[in-house]
């Protein structure tokens, strides 16, 4: 993830949203305080970049935090949604753990494995518990938008820029999950627009038009945001797409090559199905997660392929343009080398 200072008053707004989850869950029996306490759990050790997005865009146009309460809560308000997205993820996923813990779901299958359940009634209150926290949590975001401290207009642009968010996001994400499924490939233009649809909307261009917002700048300036926050965020999942073909160890987190051993089928995949070579590419895919040995073999088909090198040429495409969009006379100086900066640290982790 690029690196942007997060500030005590971000940590502060969202630290006091989930102790307001864990107070009120609290109330409702000891079944639901444990949920609450796992929901303050998943919303921990996160980079908090995109909160950090809202606040710096809107010290980029001329924000003054101190006399803009709404600054934090809002800027925590997607803090939360990306949490709420990620504990979905899991559960669709199918995954248990979390930076090397149990997740939410991953608390409660050993909850009910503790009370006896077998391993499918175990799943099923994982799965649930899952859910449930991620509606809490969803929840949440659009309370703290609902009750910012704002005028109305500007409360009413910050709920669309949430409200866009989640239904963007949910459609990028059942897209994902029916393209995984089907018995073909998506096209390289399906699997283009998937990607977008799940990253962009709500990790970079809501943000960075959220502190727009907050900081009073011009509709011409919000359009200008609008397309070079999406093009920020599609640069961003392909380039997250390398990393967990190619990537190092350090730069994935995980065993290099990741994606490959669990088969998905990103865009980088759609491309080389479009390719000549796709029968080498899908024969190695297919024994990928046999090995590291399988694993290279891979990464060597793919390169061959020459789907790599088209991505990363659009990758710089895209970034360029960001570039172009942030000289826009619209935008402040210091909102134009945000979006620069931006654009240059994600070209710096193109593997």
């Amino acid at each position: 993830m690029i690196a942007l200072p997060s500030s005590p008053g971000i940590d502060a707004a969202i630290d006091g949203a989930v102790a307001g989850i864990v107070v009120r869950a609290a109330r409702l029996g000891p079944r639901f305080a444990a949920l609450g306490e796992a929901v303050s759990r998943a919303t921990r050790g996160g980079k908090r970049f995109r909160p950090a997005l809202v606040a710096a865009s809107f010290r980029s146009f001329g924000g003054d935090a101190d006399a803009t309460p709404a600054l934090y809560p809002v800027a925590a308000a997607f803090e939360l949604l990306h949490t709420a997205f990620v504990v979905h993820d899991d559960v669709i996923d199918h995954d248990t753990v979390r930076r090397g813990v149990p997740n939410v779901a991953g608390e409660f299958r050993e909850r009910a494995a503790a009370r006896g359940a077998d391993a499918a009634g175990a799943a099923l209150l994982g799965d649930a518990a899952g859910i449930l926290a991620g509606d809490l949590l969803l929840h949440e975001a659009l309370r703290l938008v609902a009750f910012a401290d704002v005028d109305p207009v500007a409360r009413e642009r910050l709920h669309a820029l949430v409200d866009d968010s989640v239904y963007v996001s949910a459609a990028g994400e059942l897209a994902d999950v029916e393209n995984s499924v089907a018995s073909h490939h998506a096209s390289p233009e399906d699997a283009f627009d998937t990607a977008f649809n799940k990253t962009a909307v709500y990790s970079f261009r809501a943000p960075l038009q959220a502190g727009a917002v907050l900081a009073g700048a011009s509709d011409r300036a919000m359009d200008v945001l609008a397309v070079a926050g999406g093009s920020l965020g599609l640069a961003f999942q392909l380039v997250d797409d390398l990393i967990g073909a190619f990537g190092t160890e350090a730069q994935a987190g995980r065993e290099t090559g990741g994606d490959l051993r669990e088969s998905k089928r990103t865009p980088l995949v759609a491309l080389a199905s479009q390719t000549p070579s796709w029968s080498r590419v899908s024969d190695a895919l297919a024994v990928a997660h046999t090995g590291p040995i399988a694993v290279r073999e891979a990464q060597a088909a793919l390169e061959q392929s020459g789907a790599p090198v088209r991505l990363r040429a659009f990758i710089e495409q895209t970034l360029d343009e960001v570039r172009t969009a942030s000289l826009e006379p619209s935008l402040t100086p210091a909102a134009g080398a945000l979006l620069r900066d931006l654009a240059d640290g994600m070209a710096g982790r193109i593997p």
